[in-house]
């Protein structure tokens, strides 16, 4: 019977192989999510409480002189870091009446300073609003105003932008302190010069005696894809378990990584920026994302982690071929939002570098991560995961943008291979914290789920699992549009556009037709450089990959696709503006069955469509 025992054991792994593919793969993940709950917990009960700014203060004890930040060529080390942070910190202590709990709102781009000032109102207790440094007058107020500031620290660039808001911000008896040597602009304070006069000595810990884990840490503006930000609350807990993300994909100190996305957003802040201050790495930080300076940057700093949102990837696979694009030691590419023709199109034009996309929102109590590397997922269902984190797909109403309910009056789990609303139920676990506003935290709330009285978020994402098991995500609610009664996922259509060799990006969204049910499709595409237009090659593609329903009737061109912040397409004032050729100066095609061709759209056609003669 020796033999036989024997020859199962060496049958073993090719059977795990052929039936569980992903059998390792999973038990990787799952030790891997025991560890980093275990380091949540052990460090939960550590007394006096254990924050994000105390395991940045024990990697300044244990590594003082490991590069933290490389910006510009010049290299600030773990202590240096902590140093100039102490500077800012008693320079407001002398010059400011802040004390801990108070809200500071901070107008800076990407900077070392960022960085320093964020740990240094750490230090002294209080919670940040990051303002987005690309807004201006009555956004700016508005994000301003989510979660009554202060005080304002902004950067020397910044100062006409703060200007323009200031007789607001006066009125309101706001300080604004300007990181200039100084400044003449009445109630505009130089901060600079008090900051090279601090001392580096350390904060007090009692500074920051009051706070608890659900105390705000930062606050977060959501892109506003859908209209003006919302004010989303980081809890000092939510921020402990951000430091969990990079060191569960395997980064160590000896990695280093490029961060060039917003330090204002989630994914610079929490991933890239707190996740290093977990792993100890070293962060390259640039101003802003530029795709032709990306790989160049990537090899001068021999750059092994890269992070990516949105279109960033497809921006990159959009500049010129280089002889030396497979030149580098990338190894690791995390972030979310790439489409799966992108992903194979990176891979292949630049090696073999390990895609970690992965699902998650900034005010959301869910995350998924594909751990597996399969192509086009956004994660993996998980039996622990899932216990941990209970979320479900729901089927979705997209006409009537609700979830489908049942006789009873609960909701609809959807099955494998259908598409469904992605919400988390709300607990100790997963809590869903919301935003600075309550009523936009209550709109976020969905009741009487699986049960009478259960809390659940509703994440305005749909997705779907397919029959392995793996998750994949499908659209924003909202994104998705009806026509003939048919769902019509944006993306999807946006996809196949982009195929076309003289488009460069397409955003697709549905518009209302007078006297139609639903809406029907339109796109805002850009062209490549040079390239014309050309209706009957667009047609004949359209028609070749997609049902009549989901092909697009109208066709803007533009020569920018316009973009959020984290480079997420703007859909609303699209939406808003219609196919109406009065009101665009745009050039606007619409699809002719007749002709097999998109031709230009004039008034007179428009008139025949709102009049009805024109049928769609």
């Amino acid at each position: 019977s020796t033999p036989i025992s024997y020859h199962g054991l060496a049958i073993t792994p090719l059977v795990l192989k052929t039936f569980f593919p992903y059998f390792w793969k999973d038990a990787w993940y799952l030790a891997n999510l025991v560890r980093i709950l275990l380091k949540l917990v052990l460090r939960r009960r550590r007394k006096p409480l254990f924050l994000v700014l105390d395991r940045f203060l024990e990697q300044s004890v244990a590594h003082a002189d490991r590069p933290f930040i490389v910006f510009e060529n010049k290299t600030y080390s773990y202590l240096d870091t902590d140093r100039r942070s102490n500077k800012i910190a008693n320079a407001l202590q002398r010059h400011s009446t802040l004390r801990p709990g108070d809200t500071v709102a901070l107008f800076m781009g990407n900077e070392p300073a960022f960085i320093f000032t964020w740990l240094a109102l750490a230090k002294l207790g209080c919670p940040v609003a990051f303002l987005n440094h690309n807004i201006r007058s009555r956004s700016l107020l508005h994000c301003f105003n989510c979660c009554s500031a202060k005080l304002l620290i902004a950067a020397e660039e910044l100062q006409e932008a703060v200007e323009e808001v200031l007789p607001s911000l006066r009125e309101q008896g706001v300080c604004v302190y300007l990181m200039t040597k100084q400044c003449d602009t009445p109630g505009v304070e130089g901060f600079s010069d008090q900051v090279e006069e601090a001392s580096d000595t350390p904060l007090p810990q009692a500074l920051r005696s009051d706070i608890t884990f659900k105390s705000p840490a930062v606050y977060i503006y959501t892109s506003g894809t859908t209209g003006l930000p919302k004010a989303a609350v980081i809890t000092q807990n939510r921020l402990l378990v951000a430091l969990a993300v990079l060191d569960s994909t395997g980064i160590t100190p000896g990695d280093v990584i490029y961060l060039n996305l917003p330090l204002y957003h989630t994914a610079g802040f929490l991933i890239g920026f707190i996740g290093s201050i977990e792993t100890g790495s070293t962060i390259i930080l640039r101003r802003k994302f530029s795709a032709s300076q990306f790989w160049d940057d990537c090899r001068k700093y021999n750059v092994t982690v890269v992070q990516y949102i949105g279109e960033v990837l497809r921006y990159l696979c959009n500049t010129p071929k280089r002889d030396n694009d497979r030149e580098h030691k990338v190894r690791l590419a995390i972030g979310n939002g790439v489409r799966a023709e992108i992903w194979k199109e990176f891979l292949n034009r630049f090696g073999n570098i390990y895609v970690r996309e992965f699902y998650a929102s900034t005010e959301g109590n869910v995350g998924l991560i594909n751990y597996t590397g399969k192509i086009g997922a956004v994660g993996r269902v998980n039996y622990l995961h899932r216990k941990l984190f209970p979320y479900a797909l729901i089927k979705y109403d997209t006409e009537r943008d609700e979830p489908i309910r049942d006789s009873t009056g609960l909701c609809v789990e959807a099955p494998k291979d259908e598409t469904g609303l992605l919400v988390c139920k709300i607990t100790n676990i997963t809590p869903f914290v919301g935003y600075a506003n309550s009523q936009q935290t209550e709109k976020k709330r969905l009741r009487d789920v699986f049960q009478k009285g259960d809390l659940y978020f509703n994440s305005g994402d749909l997705l779907k699992i397919g029959q392995d098991n793996f998750i994949y995500f499908q659209d924003r609610v909202g994104d998705t549009f009806r026509w003939k009664g048919e769902n019509v996922a944006t993306t999807e259509v946006a996809d196949i556009l982009t195929l076309i060799d003289f488009v460069q990006e397409a955003n697709v969204y549905g518009v209302q037709v007078p006297g139609n049910e639903g809406r029907i499709g339109m796109a805002a595409v850009t062209l490549k450089g040079g390239e014309q237009f050309d209706g009957n090659k667009t047609f004949s593609h359209v028609a070749s990959y997609l049902p009549a329903y989901a092909r697009p009737r109208f066709i803007r061109i533009q020569n920018a696709v316009e973009m959020t912040g984290t480079f997420k397409q703007m859909k609303v004032r699209l939406v808003e503006e219609g196919f109406d050729p009065a009101g665009i100066t745009d050039p606007l095609y619409i699809l002719q069955e007749r002709n097999q061709s998109y031709t230009p759209l004039t008034g007179q056609i428009y008139g025949s469509i709102v009049a009805g003669i024109i049928k769609l």
